[in-house]
């Protein structure tokens, strides 16, 4: 029976990828990508040639049943994601979830490697013995309702969130009285991070916009 390997990605710099990630990548038939074209940068720096497939959020039940009849077949395959471990806040959970149903004794083996939420907690230094993560925040449904539990809560709280609502989330924050930390474009060219009220750090980037730009990890914690 073949083989399902969860592959973690680079977030950001492309040398972030482990020895066994790229020796996987070369050896399975198959690699399923969110976007090909992102995954090509890596496959192309270090010379993997393996046949990609495009795995996303709006793959429908057409590409989920030629995936099942290449494992069916004997295929190897590697899920990535364009960023990242896949099935963390990711389309790739369903599909696991459908694989682990239909083929039990399935093989599925975890590739460790770079992930935003575990790297942007380790260079927090905020409590991280115990943290609740809530990927990305909705948009409008149970959105306030959310930050009605992050103010109640007294452990440390994670959560992704877009450029285009980082502003209206810290507006949302000011009326909790927390420490906020966000750590943007973490192993990018301008990583950097932000820490302290809500209030100032909608300060900071309200007065240069240039910060509001890239991923974002948001982390409340208590003062």
């Amino acid at each position: 029976m073949s083989t399902f390997y969860v592959i973690a990605t680079p977030i950001g710099n492309l040398e972030d990828i482990t020895l066994r990630a790229l020796r996987i990548l070369k050896e399975v038939d198959i690699v399923l990508c969110e976007d090909t074209r992102v995954t090509k940068r890596i496959f192309e720096k270090y010379g993997v040639s393996t046949q990609m497939l495009s795995y996303h959020a709006q793959s429908g039940e057409t590409k989920v049943e030629l995936i099942l009849e290449k494992i069916e077949k004997g295929k190897d395959i590697a899920l990535v994601t364009d960023a990242g471990t896949p099935g963390i806040s990711d389309p790739g959970s369903l599909l696991i979830s459908i694989i682990r149903e239909k083929y039990p004794d399935l093989k599925i083996e975890a590739v460790p490697g770079p992930s935003a939420l575990t790297s942007a907690l380790s260079i927090s230094g905020v409590p991280t013995h115990e943290f609740i993560f809530l990927g990305f925040m909705p948009h409008k449904k149970g959105r306030e309702t959310l930050f009605k539990e992050i103010a109640k809560s007294e452990r440390t709280i994670v959560f992704y969130e877009s450029t285009h609502r980082i502003l209206k989330t810290l507006e949302s924050l000011k009326k909790i009285d927390k420490k906020i930390t966000i750590v943007r474009e973490i192993t990018k060219i301008y990583e950097e991070v932000l820490q302290g009220s809500a209030e100032e750090i909608l300060k900071i980037m309200t007065e240069i916009p240039e910060k509001q730009k890239g991923e974002l990890v948001v982390i409340v914690s208590v003062k």
